[in-house]
């Protein structure tokens, strides 16, 4: 299925949607082989024939794995989601197998009670991490237990892809058409254009289309005038997947969060929350909603002043008696902006050439910061034409890496942006990182640069953080490498990468009209860089009200948990509770839509924004305190943190680098002006 092309690139030359299931079935018969040579070794158990082992069983599994998940997400086609279908169920099967072996366990008990004090290093590390995924996993349980958490985690699994599934649907058929151009009024010629390019690419029911992306305010909002229109593309944003409109996951979501309790439950646990966190930096939940909570009380009282001033500005022009509504937030602030600093969105747009932003902006100030340097490949086959491909060189001239980008928008391609890899870093098993980069950007018609907003030029740049965790990564073990961290630290390159998106130097090396070719002039440029932390309660309310719902779900006790019919009152009552509830700050997801965790990994987890958000803070600190794109300061924590992967405490390495022995929340509220 896949073949060496540039240290192990695939070869989607040759890949078809048939090829995945037999593929698949013969990767695990082979792993199933593997992992039984080490339960039937007679052998005494040891960290060699048995820990080691298990970290090179599996490697075709790995690889296959790899390509299709991603292609599920990027370019999931029928053929493809009948193929996740059967694929998801074969996974979980030997998931269960493995990880509820008793015999294969006892041997993993064994290393660890009789060898553990004699390893260290990320021999140590390797231990610990395969010891403590068996118990995770329920090795501990009694074989009725076991047989329950089988049950468990096939029947999660399950609701996960169909979660999964349902949304991209639900997202599409959200989508609001529109008759005529008039009523688009507000919108750029270029935002015009795309609208009829995204009518046409769903079938032509009207002459434009308002496609619904998957946050819960929609960007587009900030530019039409229309009120009906606009109050149309929010009620269908919010209300995609509730029953309101057609499809509902609310089924999903309580049967997932009544069996998360009860696994949780079963592994010794109050709480889903609490079982998930113990595997964190945060540790635990006190540790969490108190982090939240001081958070919460700083932002609540700016928020409340945030609104007052938009609704006061509308009435200007609307009337003394006008009333705010969440789909005229946007609207009103893009106004107000506009009044403040006297410039708009497509002038600064002029300036974000796609192209320019990545090879001049991205690719800039790794090269600046870490010395690295990128190459393009047309060599290599992609999985969509669309797709570029780069070599990633090491200050010594040395391959580092292959780095793949998929940015443009369609529909097989589920909503937001991401990184991941077809190939991880592991001196092991000698083997270079291939890693990508995902995003959900509107293609330019033909002949004509993609122009980006502020915002997708910063989503660059952050999804390119986790891409340098992958790259960067130095470590030994295929298991601990990269970006195999907990979640509440994943996200912290990513976000700390986003500081050089407004780096001086950097921002006038990328930030170039795509027309005239000179730099943003210094005042629009002050002026759009100052405008950033405009309004910016609102961007903190949403993800804080987001994942106050996460934590609400999954701290439920087994047994408590809201039937499908009671979902939408227990988000109302969770948000209340916590002073979140705002009609004009709603969450980034609500809970019908709220894919990171129903249908992705973050449950209970994504508070880890934001708590990765102050880590981010902190090391843009100490950059700028002690040189931003200093060579110097680049190579200390591309050392100290990014090529370690999970080879030590994560909150050693924070403290190894910025010399701090805690996170200091303070200054994420000053990076973000309040």
């Amino acid at each position: 299925m896949v073949r060496n092309l540039g240290s192990g690139a695939p070869d989607f030359s040759r890949i078809r949607p048939e090829h995945y299931l037999p593929a698949f079935k013969e990767a695990v018969r082979q792993k199933r082989e593997e992992i039984q040579k080490i339960v039937d070794n007679k052998a005494t158990p040891t960290f060699q024939n048995t820990i080691v082992a298990f970290e090179h069983s599996g490697q075709l599994l790995d690889r296959i794995s790899s390509v299709f998940f991603c292609i599920t997400e990027a370019d999931g086609t029928p053929e493809i989601e009948a193929a996740e279908k059967e694929v998801i169920p074969m996974l979980t099967d030997l998931s269960n197998e493995i990880m509820l072996n008793q015999k294969f366990f006892q041997r993993v008990k064994y290393v660890y009670s009789h060898e553990r004090a004699s390893l260290k290093g990320e021999d140590l590390k390797l231990l610990d991490e395969t010891y403590k995924s068996f118990v995770r996993s329920g090795a501990l349980l009694n074989e009725e237990q076991k047989t329950r958490m089988e049950q468990i985690n096939k029947r999660i699994a399950d609701l996960q892809q169909q979660f999964g599934s349902i949304l991209p649907k639900a997202a599409n058929d959200a989508a609001v058409w529109v008759e005529s151009k008039e009523e688009l009024a507000g919108l750029s010629d270029a935002d015009l254009a795309q609208c009829a390019k995204d009518a046409q690419s769903r079938g032509g029911k009207a002459p434009y289309c308002i496609v619904i992306t998957n946050t819960t305010q929609q960007p587009i909002l900030a530019s039409l005038s229309n009120r009906e229109l606009r109050k149309r593309v929010w009620e269908a944003s919010r209300h995609r997947a509730d029953g309101t409109r057609g499809a509902s996951t609310f089924g999903i979501v309580s049967e997932m969060a009544s069996l998360r309790a009860e696994k949780a439950k079963l592994l010794g646990y109050d709480t889903y929350a609490a079982y998930s966190l113990d595997a964190a930096m945060a540790k635990n939940t006190a540790n969490v909603y108190n982090f939240l909570s001081n958070l919460t009380r700083e932002y609540r009282p700016k928020a409340d002043a945030e609104t007052k001033s938009i609704e006061d500005y509308a009435r200007q022009t609307m009337g003394a008696d006008f009333q705010l509504q969440p789909y005229d937030r946007f609207y009103f602030s893009a106004k107000m902006k506009r009044d403040k600093y006297n410039f708009s969105e497509d002038e600064v747009k002029a300036y974000f050439n796609l192209d320019s932003v990545l090879e001049r902006g991205v690719f800039y100030a790794a090269n600046r910061a870490y010395g690295l340097t990128f190459r393009q490949r047309t060599d290599l086959p992609t999985y969509h034409p669309d797709m570029k491909v780069f070599d990633v060189m090491d200050k010594d001239g040395k391959q580092l890496a292959l780095f793949y980008t998929d940015y443009y928008r369609r529909p097989t391609k589920r909503g937001g942006a991401w990184m991941s890899e077809f190939q991880r870093q592991s001196l092991d098993r000698g083997t270079l990182p291939i890693i990508y980069n995902v995003c959900n950007y509107a293609k330019a018609p033909e002949g004509q640069p993609t122009l980006l907003t502020w915002d997708e030029a910063t989503t660059l740049f952050h999804e390119f953080g986790h891409a340098l965790h992958g790259m960067l990564s130095h470590c030994f073990y295929n298991s601990l490498s990269g970006t195999e961290v907990a979640r509440d630290f994943v996200e912290m390159p990513s976000q700390f990468n986003e500081s050089f998106a407004s780096n001086p130097e950097v921002f006038d090396h990328y930030a170039h009209h795509y027309q005239t070719h000179q730099p943003m002039p210094a005042s629009l440029r002050s002026k759009m860089l100052e405008s950033i932390n405009f309004q910016s309660a609102y961007a903190l309310g949403e993800n804080l009200a987001a994942t106050c719902l996460d934590l609400a779900w999954h701290n439920l006790p087994s047994g408590n948990t809201p039937s499908a019919a009671e979902a939408n009152d227990f988000e109302t009552q969770a948000l209340k509770a916590v002073n979140l509830l705002d009609a004009q700050i709603p969450p980034r997801y609500s809970t019908s839509y709220f894919n990171h965790v129903w249908g992705g990994g973050y449950a209970a987890g994504y508070y880890s924004y934001l708590w990765s958000e102050v880590l981010a803070a902190n090391i843009a600190d100490y950059f700028a305190r002690h040189g931003a794109l200093s060579r110097e300061v680049g190579q200390a924590f591309r050392d100290k943190v990014l090529s370690r992967g999970n080879t030590r405490d994560l909150m050693q390495l924070f403290r190894d680098f910025t010399g701090l022995q805690q996170p200091d929340a303070a200054v994420l509220l000053r990076y973000r002006g309040l």
